[in-house]
C-alpha cells in the first residue's frame, strides 16, 4: 500500500469510506437542492445512510457493521435473501472451509440464545460411511442440573473442580485485547475454565477473574529469564495468583506440533511484552522444544517442580501425538519415577485456530480420536488411569462432539474455534493479517473495538450454557446420569451400507494393567514399546 494511502486510513480507515462518501454525497445534494430545487431525494437518501453509519458505529450486536458502517449491511442482506446464498458466499463451502456450515450456524444460534431446533429431520446423510449416532433408552433419566463437573487433582493441596467443557488455548497477541476480556467474563460467569495460551497471562486475563488455566510453553513467557530459560521467581508469582486455578505445560499444539513460532518484533507492543515477560518490539521467539528437560524423566521431575513452586496446584501438559515411543517413553516415566501428573490434554492435530503452514495443519501430528486412544489406552494398560485425567481438544463444538469424545475416554473437552465463533468470528481467515473484520484476531486498536466486550461475554457464556443444556438432553436419552458414563459402547458408526457396528466393537480398547503383565495387544505397543525409554525420546534399537 502506498505510503499516503497508509496516512490516509491511519487518519480515517479505507472500511469507513463508503460511508464517507454517502457524507459527500449527502452535502453535494443538498447543495444542489438549495441552488436548483432539484436532487431533494438524493439529499434525503444520502442523509439517510449517514445516519445509519453512525448508528452501526455505536450499536454494540454486530461487530462487522461497527467495523464496516453501511457496507457491512450488505452481508445480512445477503443472508437474508436466501440460505443458498449464506452458505456459499457468506460461510463458504464445507469442502473449502475448515469449520462446517452446521457447526458454525449452531454456535451462532447458542451464543445468541436463539432457538436450535430445526424441522424436517436429521440434516445429515443417515446413509453416509461414518455416520454416527447414539443409542437411546426407553427408560430416559431425569437430571437436575447441566452443570457438570469433576475434579482435577484430588488429593493435592489445592484440586480444582472443572467443567466437562472449557476454553481452550488461545494466546493474547492471537487475539485481541477484547476478544480476551469478553471470553475471560463469559467463563467468570458460567463458573468454567478459560486456558491462556502459551503467551501467558495478560492484565486482559485478569480484570474480571474468571478461572485461568495457566499454560506455560518452550518460550517459558510470564516466567522466563533475559536468555529465555526458565525462571522460578516469576513462575512462583503467577502461579500461585488465586486465579490461576491448573498449570498446564505444553509439549505441542495441535495446530503445528513440533514448529515452534516467532512473533515479529513490530507484533510485540509493550502489553505483549508485558505478559510475556520479553522486550518490546523485538522478536519474541517460541523454540520448537524445551530447555528445562531434555529426557522423559527430567520431564517428571520439572513437572512435580512445577506443582511444588505452585503451592499445590493441578499442574500437567498438553500434546499432539506423534512418535508413539515419545509418549511410551513419558508413560515409563511415570512408572520409574512414582511421578505422575494430575492431567493430560490431548491436542489433535485437526484442531488450532492460529495460522500455521499448510503441511503442518493438514498432514502433521495424529488426529484426536487416535491421540486420545492411545493415551487413554496407554494409561488404563499401566493401571494409571484413575490417577490422571485426560482433556481433549480438536475440533470439540456440539454436544454429540463433547459426549463422542468422553466415549473415547475423555474427562472433559476443550474448544477454541467454538468459542471464537461465539466472540463473532465469521472465519475470515484473516487472522495472520492484522486485518480481522470483527476485532477477535487483531491487535489493531480501532478495529478491536468493534467487539463490545459485554456483549460478547454474554453470548460466550450462553454458548457454553446451551451446549451444556444439549449435553444433558443426550445424556438423559441415553439413561445416564453425567456424561463420564457415556462409553463406546454408546456410539455407533455405519461402516458399510448394510453394516454398522459399535465403537467399542470398531476401535481398540486395552484392559487394565494389561501392560504390566505384558500383554501388548496391539501392533503400536508391540512395534513401539520396546523401542521408548524413560530416560531419553529418541528411540532405543
Amino acid at each position: 500500500m502506498p505510503a499516503w494511502l497508509l496516512k490516509l486510513n491511519e487518519q480515517f480507515p479505507i472500511r469507513y469510506m463508503v460511508w464517507l462518501i454517502c457524507g459527500f454525497g449527502f452535502l453535494l445534494s443538498l447543495f444542489t437542492f438549495v441552488a436548483f430545487h432539484t436532487g431533494g431525494v438524493f439529499a434525503v437518501l444520502f442523509l439517510a445512510l449517514v445516519v445509519l453509519g453512525v448508528r452501526d458505529t455505536v450499536q454494540t450486536r454486530h461487530s462487522i457493521l461497527r467495523n464496516y458502517p453501511v457496507i457491512g449491511h450488505l452481508r445480512f442482506l445477503l443472508e437474508f435473501i436466501r440460505p443458498e446464498i449464506r452458505q456459499y458466499f457468506i460461510e463458504g463451502d464445507n469442502e473449502a472451509a475448515p469449520f462446517s456450515r452446521q457447526q458454525r450456524s449452531l454456535v451462532y444460534q447458542r451464543a445468541k440464545g436463539e432457538q436450535d431446533k430445526r424441522p424436517f429431520g436429521t440434516q445429515m446423510d443417515v446413509g453416509a460411511l461414518g455416520y454416527e449416532w447414539i443409542n437411546h433408552s426407553l427408560v430416559p433419566t431425569h437430571l437436575p442440573s447441566h452443570d457438570f463437573r469433576l475434579t482435577i487433582g484430588a488429593g493435592r493441596a489445592q484440586p480444582y473442580s472443572a467443567s466437562v467443557f472449557n476454553i481452550s488455548a488461545m494466546s493474547f497477541g492471537a487475539l485481541s485485547a477484547n476478544a480476551i476480556l469478553a471470553l475471560n467474563q463469559g467463563a467468570k460467569k458460567g463458573g468454567f475454565a478459560h486456558d491462556t495460551g502459551e503467551g501467558s497471562i495478560s492484565r486482559y486475563h485478569r480484570e474480571n477473574g474468571g478461572d485461568l488455566i495457566w499454560e506455560i510453553g518452550s518460550g517459558y513467557f510470564g516466567c522466563r529469564n533475559a536468555d529465555g530459560s526458565f525462571n522460578e521467581e516469576r513462575f512462583i508469582a503467577n502461579a500461585r495468583d488465586p486465579q490461576v486455578k491448573m498449570i498446564e505445560l505444553k509439549l505441542s499444539q495441535g495446530a503445528k506440533p513440533g514448529h515452534g513460532g516467532v512473533l515479529p518484533g513490530p507484533k510485540v507492543t509493550p502489553e505483549i511484552a508485558e505478559a510475556r515477560g520479553v522486550t518490546v518490539w523485538e522478536d519474541c521467539i517460541s523454540p520448537a522444544a524445551h530447555s528445562a528437560f531434555s529426557t522423559p524423566v527430567g520431564m517428571m521431575q520439572f513437572i512435580d517442580k512445577l506443582r511444588e513452586l505452585s503451592g499445590g496446584k493441578p499442574t500437567g501438559f498438553k500434546l499432539c501425538i506423534g512418535h508413539p515411543w515419545e509418549w511410551f517413553a513419558i508413560a515409563k516415566a511415570m512408572l520409574e519415577t512414582g511421578i505422575v501428573p494430575d492431567f493430560i490434554v490431548v491436542d489433535g492435530a485437526e484442531g488450532g485456530t492460529g495460522a500455521a503452514p499448510l503441511e503442518f495443519t493438514d498432514h502433521v501430528g495424529a488426529p484426536l480420536q487416535e491421540g486420545l486412544l492411545l493415551v487413554h489406552n496407554t494409561l488404563t494398560g499401566l493401571n494409571l488411569r484413575d490417577r490422571i485425567k485426560v482433556g481433549c481438544a480438536g475440533k470439540v463444538v456440539s454436544a454429540f462432539d463433547v459426549a463422542r469424545m468422553m466415549a473415547l475416554g475423555a474427562d472433559w473437552c476443550n474448544a477454541a474455534r467454538g468459542f471464537m465463533f461465539a466472540l463473532g468470528c465469521i472465519q475470515a481467515q484473516s487472522c495472520h493479517t492484522g486485518h480481522c473484520p470483527t476485532g477477535v484476531t487483531t491487535q489493531d486498536a480501532t478495529r478491536q473495538k468493534a467487539l463490545h466486550v459485554p456483549t460478547k461475554a454474554e453470548r460466550v457464556y450462553q454458548f457454553h450454557e446451551n451446549t451444556l443444556k444439549a449435553l444433558k438432553e443426550l445424556v438423559q436419552a441415553a439413561g445416564l446420569t453425567h456424561p463420564g458414563d457415556v462409553t463406546a459402547s454408546h456410539i455407533v458408526r455405519r461402516t458399510a451400507d448394510h453394516e454398522v457396528k459399535l465403537l467399542a466393537n470398531l476401535l481398540p480398547f486395552v484392559r487394565p494393567g494389561a501392560l504390566l503383565e505384558g500383554d501388548m495387544p496391539h501392533a503400536v505397543f508391540r512395534l513401539y514399546w520396546p523401542m521408548a525409554s524413560a530416560h531419553s525420546f529418541a528411540a532405543s534399537p
